[in-house]
């Protein structure tokens, strides 16, 4: 059993993260934390940015902590102990940061079916596997 158990969650694709947070409260501790985190990437060049209107990025932040809390809301069961987490930056990067200043025990992500891209460029779940400090639950959807 785990005392604090970081989930990733792509917003993109919600229910892809349901099993997951089945295995994820299966190993979590009675009095455990669960920190669900979902990460919004950058837009990179500083030229990208400049098309959109001042304050876009709060506003799109603060929209993207929203879907977070419904997701939470709607899908983890009363009683736990949740917190969720908004980041923004590249999503391997974040969720091996979040897991580092959370100091989880583990990191519970699903990751889809590989295809030939994933073999030459590597998908998230494989960078936190081979980046993160933590133990990394890797459920298949």
């Amino acid at each position: 059993m785990s005392k604090k158990i970081l989930l990733p969650v792509d917003l993109n694709n919600p229910k892809a993260s349901l099993r997951p947070l089945e295995e994820a409260l299966k190993l979590l501790d009675k009095d455990g934390e669960l920190h669900v985190v979902s990460v919004m990437q950058k837009f990179g060049l500083a030229m990208v940015s400049g098309y959109f209107d001042e304050g876009f990025e709060t506003k799109a932040l603060d929209a993207f902590g929203k879907a977070l809390t419904a997701w939470v809301n709607e899908n983890v069961p009363d009683g736990v102990n949740v917190r969720p987490h908004v980041l923004s930056g590249t999503i391997y990067d974040e969720i091996i940061r979040a897991a580092n200043r959370l100091s989880v025990d583990v990191i519970v992500m699903g990751s889809h079916r590989p295809e030939f891209q994933d073999y030459l460029l590597g998908p998230n779940a494989a960078r936190v596997v081979r980046h993160a400090p933590q133990s990394v639950f890797v459920v298949r959807n």
